[in-house]
This record gives C-alpha cells, structure tokens and sequence, in this order.
C-alpha cells in the first residue's frame, strides 16, 4: 500500500541517472530583470551582464538659470555632514561625478643594479581616481634625459585592494603608501579639488610630504646652478690682453646679447607705376643679432595680389643701389651696410635705391630701445591713411505720383524689383486710427463753390482717400472723389504728411488745387498732444486682461516665459514686457509699461525674473486667508525703477554680447583644424614678446581671414581673464582659454 508523497519529499530525494522528478515552483511569475530608477535603466538583481549601477545622494542645484546667470561649476554630491534644510535626490554616479577625478601625486624607487653612480630611481608618478565608476590610472610624467620610457604606467581600470575588494577613494591617503601590483607608491600631495572633496566628506586629507630626490636628479639639478666657464671680470681680460691674447669674437657676443630682439618699424610706399595710385603698407624688420633685414607686405584684405609677402629676404642691405656682386667683389665694410638705428618714424628712407619708404609708426619694443640704449624717443605715430575717394551718387529719379513710392523705387534700387516690404508694426500701432479734415477748391469755378470734400488721411500706411458728401440742389454727382491709395502732394513734391493737411494750407493732387477749412476734433487732439494716439487704458483692467489671455497661451507657465523671452536669457526686459503687452493689443505709454512691469516685478530690480512672473500669473495653491487676492496695482510713477529697468537693459544686453563674442572666437580657434598655428605664426610676424595688445590681436585675426571688432575682441579677453590689462594680454594663455572654454559657454535655449 502505497502513501502520498509530498513535495518537500520529491525535493529531498538525491537525482539518481535515470529518474527525473517535476519541478514545484513557489512562484510562478516572470522575474523583472529590469527597472528604471530616476529615468536610468537599471539591473534588479546583480549575476547579470553588468554590474548594478551604483547611485549617490546629491543636492538639487539651485534654480540660478532662471535669473539668467551662469551657473559656479562645483562638487555636486553631498555628504554626511551637509548642512540641514537641503533637498536630496538620488543619481547615478556616472552623472553626479561626470568628469570629477581626484589627482594625487606620488613616487616609487626602482632599483638600479647596472651602474655604480646610483643605487635607485625616483620615479614621479601620478594617480587619477575617477568618481564616476571608481576606476584608477597611473601616469608617469615625462622626464628630459632619464633614459627610460615613460608615459601611461598602469591603463585605466580598478585596482585591486590589499584587504580585498577594489581600491576606495578611503584608501588613498597623503603620507602613506599603496601596494598595487608588487610597487609601492608612496603617496606625497593632491591638487585642491581633491582637498576639496575631501573636506566636504568630513575626512580631510594631510599637509603635503617632501618628495625625495635620487642622484641623478641631484645630478641635473647642480649641472643647472653651475656655469660651465668662470666668470669673465675686468682683471681677467687684462691679463689676457697683456699675454697677446683676449680678442673677443664681437658678433658673436653681439649674437648672444641681442638674440630674438627685432626692432620693427611701420612704413608706407606710394606706388606710382601702377595704372591707379595705390599706398602699399610694409613692415621693416631690423634683427639686432646679425644686423639684417627683412621687409614684409602687409596686404589689406582683397586688395587682389598674390599672396607672396616678402618683399626682401632676410639679408644684409647694402646702401645705394642694390647690386649683384660675384665670387671675387671685395667685401663690403660694416657701416656700408643699412642700420635699424639710423631709422626714425617720420622720415622717408631710400632702400635698393629706387624705393622711398615713408616710416610712420614702431613698435613698443623699438621704442623701448631707442629710448634705454640711444637715449633718444621716437616721434608718435603719424596718420598715413589715405581719404577715402568720394563716388557721386547718382541722382534719384523725381517721384512719378503713381503708386506707392516702395514701388517707384524698387525699378531704381533693384535690377528685378521685389515686392516693398510692410511696416508691420505700423500697421498694428495705428490700425483704424483716420484724420479727417475739411477742404473745398482753392480757386474754384462758379459752379464748383458750394463743393464741399473731406479729405481722410489714414495713419496705419499713410494713405489718403478724397470723398464729397450729398448736398441738396447740387447738381453734381457727389461720393467718393480719390480712391484711398498712396499719392503725391504736388505742392511739395513728396508723399502726403500729417502737417500738409493742416487748416490754411493748400494741397494740389492730381491738379486740384483744395483748401483745408477745418479738421475734426480727433484730429485737433492728434495735433495738439501727439500722445494722444496712445489709447488710455484702465491698468488694473489691462493687468487682469493680461493674466488671463497669458493663461490661455499654453498649459504650462514655462511655456509662456519663454515665448515672451526673447533673448532666452532667464529674465523680462522693459523691451521684451513692452512686446508682450504689444501682443495682446495694448499700446501702452512707457510709464504704464513700467508700471505693469512692477507690479510683476517683487523685487524691484529692474527686470521679471521666471519665479515672479509665476507668482503674479498663478494664484496660491493653498493660503491660510480665505477669498485671498492679488494685490493691487500701484497707479503711481517710480522714477528709481526705470532707471534701474534701462540699466538691467543695459546689462543683459552687453551680457548677450560677450556670449556672442565669445562664442564666435570660439568657433574660429576650437572648429578649424591646425588654425592656431597659423595664428601664431602671424602673431610672431607681428611682434616676438609674448605679451600683446587688444589690437594686435584683431589685426592677426585680420590677417588670417576673420575679422573682429575691437570691442568684441576686448569682450573675450576681459570674459576669460578678468584682470588683464588690454594692453598687454598674453596671446598664447588666451587661444588656450579660448579653446578649453569653448564648451562651457552656455548658448541660446
């Protein structure tokens, strides 16, 4: 007789070959392998292809692009000790340590068992931690002479630990060591960012340990302060004088003391022999070192020559007539030879004895010299600029009287006439707003006496329209006289204008000659007060019209922000409120704009920034008063606020402008391959110090094919180094920062 056998039985039983048993599942639903945590996909059990992705807790950032400022680059995370009040969200590491690496610096001895002048190596090495997937490099610093090769030591990965595990950003500390991989690295310093991090972890790092040296550094060390010859004083050269000796080599001390000094002067040339005179600008360079000289063009942008500048190779330049000597010509002497000292600005040199150059400016540096080795200041830059030649403008055909003037012009301006384009904002400002004034004929007929007109002059697109009304006992067909359209004031010989209607005045049209009588009293107040075309609105009635008809644009309030938001750069202008009121028909006057905008406005500085705007549209979700309603709107004129509202306009307006600049430098210098060394070649063309002026720099990117305004370029400069002085900029640090930069400049949302 035979028992039920249970599952947990089945389980218990061994698998013997042969005999299979059922599966009994607890479960018999689907594993999710997968879920999405924060918009990141990610692995619910580990076991799989990857690991599971590790997440940090981070403080939101603050809402700084709202106001329209960049954002300061620091640490994102947040640790144990941050401050209470701050609220948290969770993010994977691979974004909240995006590009965060902690460097430490460190040095290994190696031993040296093949010579007998060292027992060991130093060698400095560099760690790199990368937060984002705690994976390490080591790097070792090339060193000149060492006779080993260097570069990447260990490739990126994660390191083992001596515990277990992998290597922990605890486990690296200044003053220990680290065992990886059979070396031991003895850890010395870290930059500040590292510092950083770890003090806002709560476990700071210690004060920076002297690195060691080995002989062969202290080798290359003293061979640096020891000069390889014994001082030459005044007592050795008397010696040596009174032995026969002592004949020093003067080019070649001539060579050593004014190596890579260049004196630079600005000339001009007027040539002659060409078909049209033509000024042709050079730049004569004198190299102190070896007494040469060189001679450049300096081409203006499409003067149509060949791309060929130098003018003289660099060379000896005889006085007089230059001529081709052979093998067995005598040696000229050295003062035969042109000399840069003998140049001055002003003055007009005669060179290869047919060019007469005329110097009118130099360098900082040749003044320099002249002024500390000859004791003498050059005189100030003269202006050679040419005036420019006048071209007579050809005489505007008169105006036929038909059709539109835009129309008359367009067979003058265009060879194939295009449609005249239509004041938009005219038309919307001035829209069924019509001048309307009486007349009759200046020096009527007998018949034509009692004939009455009213002449409308409709301001929207300036047109004028002519219409006689009924009279009894007439005689005459009465109706509309003129059609509306554009026409010609024969007594003026231009268009109709507002003044040419006014009462006393005769206007001729079409060879009718009509005397304006009287106006209407619209007209009269249009004539009077020229504000008077504003409409006069009720604010607080316009305010509440604007809160609902901005609620209606879109669902989100985000989405209305930023449609008035012209520039995208967080904030409302006076100039941006202006056109949003625009939008919805309101012509308002610029007082009650300022005054709308105020009330928008809590903070009073001048500009509607996203959070206020989102307070004056929305109403509270929840208050404590009950029926609570939004203030009302304060009707008087606060003449501090528009002043602050035209320099916040003011502000954001240069603020665009320096993103601009910025952002157009950086695509010549970060886009183009290899065009930094072109610059830089043109910029030691220019000058060989180091340091430079604003001008210089946009005469080199002139040279090179893009130009720049000067107030763009002084822009960049002064939005990467805030300090520099305009007239001495180093132009190698500021192409780099132009290049590193170029991404962190926040373009137009």
């Amino acid at each position: 007789m035979s028992s039920a056998v249970s599952p947990a039985d089945l389980k218990s039983l061994p698998n013997l070959p042969g005999y299979t048993f059922p599966e009994y599942k607890d479960n018999y639903a689907r594993p999710n392998t997968w879920n999405v945590v924060n918009g990141v996909r990610i692995e619910q059990k580990e076991g799989l292809s990857f690991d599971k992705p590790k997440f940090v807790k981070v403080s939101k950032p603050p809402d700084v692009w709202r106001s329209g400022s960049l954002p300061d680059s620091q640490t994102r995370a947040v640790f144990k000790n941050a401050n209470a009040g701050i609220q948290f969200q969770d993010l994977p590491a691979w974004d909240a340590f995006d590009r965060h690496v902690l460097r430490f610096s460190g040095y290994f001895k190696e031993s040296v068992v093949e010579t007998n002048l060292e027992n060991f190596r130093v060698r400095k090495v560099t760690i790199y931690y990368y937060l984002e997937d705690d994976t390490c490099q080591i790097i070792e610093p090339k060193q000149d002479n060492s006779g080993i090769p260097q570069g990447q030591l260990i490739r990126r990965h994660r390191f083992p630990a001596a515990h277990g595990g992998y290597l922990k950003t605890e486990d690296i500390r200044v003053g220990t060591t680290l065992q990886i991989y059979g070396r031991t690295i003895f850890v010395t310093d870290c930059d500040p960012f590292t510092r950083e991090y770890y003090e806002s972890a709560g476990d700071p790092q210690g004060p920076p340990e002297p690195e060691e040296m080995d002989p062969f550094q202290e080798t290359r060390e003293a061979m640096k302060n020891h000069a390889p010859v014994q001082s030459r004083t005044y007592e050795k050269v008397y010696r040596e004088v009174m032995l026969g000796g002592g004949h020093i080599n003067a080019d070649m001390q001539q060579f050593l003391e004014n190596d890579k000094k260049v004196l630079r002067f600005f000339a001009v040339l007027d040539d002659v022999y060409t078909p049209q005179f033509e000024r042709r600008p050079f730049t004569i360079m004198f190299f102190l070192a070896d007494d040469m000289i060189e001679i450049r063009e300096q081409y203006p942008l499409n003067c149509g020559r060949d791309n060929f500048p130098i003018f003289f190779r660099k060379g000896k330049m005889p006085m007089g007539a230059y001529k081709v000597e052979g093998p067995q010509a005598q040696a000229r002497k050295k003062n035969e030879f042109v000399h840069g000292h003998d140049f001055r600005v002003g003055m007009t040199v005669q060179l290869l004895g047919t060019y007469s150059f005329f110097i009118y400016d130099a360098d900082e540096f040749t003044r320099r010299h002249f002024q500390n080795e000859l004791g003498m200041d050059l005189e100030p830059r003269v202006d050679v600029r040419l005036p420019e030649r006048a071209v007579p403008r050809a005489k505007t055909p008169p105006y036929t009287g038909y059709g539109s003037w835009d129309d008359s012009m367009g067979s003058v301006t265009h060879l194939i006439p295009k449609q005249p384009k239509k004041d938009f904002v005219k038309l919307f400002r001035h829209e069924g707003k019509v001048l309307r004034f009486k007349a009759k004929f200046a020096n009527p007929k007998p018949e034509d006496a009692d004939r009455i007109f009213v002449i409308s002059y409709y301001l929207q697109d300036d047109t004028v329209a002519i219409h006689e009304p009924p009279q009894r006992n007439l005689g005459i067909v009465t109706g509309r006289f003129l059609e509306k359209g554009i026409h010609m004031n024969q007594v003026t010989g231009e268009l109709f204008q507002p003044n040419d209607l006014i009462p006393g005045k005769v206007i001729k049209i079409y060879n009718n000659e009509f005397l304006i009588v009287d106006m209407d009293e619209y007209s009269k107040k249009v004539f009077e007060n020229p504000d008077a075309l504003l409409r006069t609105f009720d604010l607080e009635a316009v305010l509440q019209k604007i809160r609902d008809s901005m609620r209606q644009q879109y669902p989100l309030v985000r989405d209305v922000f930023r449609k008035f938001d012209g520039d995208h750069d967080g904030v409302l202008t006076v100039a941006e409120f202006q056109q949003a009121l625009e939008r919805f028909g309101f012509q308002l006057s610029p007082e009650d704009v300022l005054k709308i905008m105020r009330h928008f406005d809590t903070r009073k500085d001048g500009q509607v920034s996203y959070n206020e705007f989102c307070d004056a549209l929305l109403d509270p979700d929840w208050t404590t008063v009950m029926m609570q309603t939004k203030p009302p709107l304060d009707d008087s004129h606060d003449i501090g606020y528009a002043e602050r509202a035209m320099v916040k306009s003011a502000e954001r307006a240069e603020t665009t402008q320096v993103r601009k600049a910025i952002k157009e430098m950086g695509d010549v210098l970060y886009k183009k391959h290899n065009f930094i060394m072109r610059l830089l070649k043109e910029m030691q063309h220019i000058t060989h110090e180091d340091h430079v002026s604003a001008e210089q720099i946009q005469h080199a990117l002139e040279q090179v094919g893009h130009p720049f305004h000067i107030e763009d370029v002084q822009r960049a400069i002064l939005y990467l180094q805030p300090d520099a002085d305009l007239s001495n900029v180093n132009y190698r640090r500021l192409f780099s920062d132009v290049v590193t930069s170029y991404h962190d400049v926040s373009a137009a949302r």
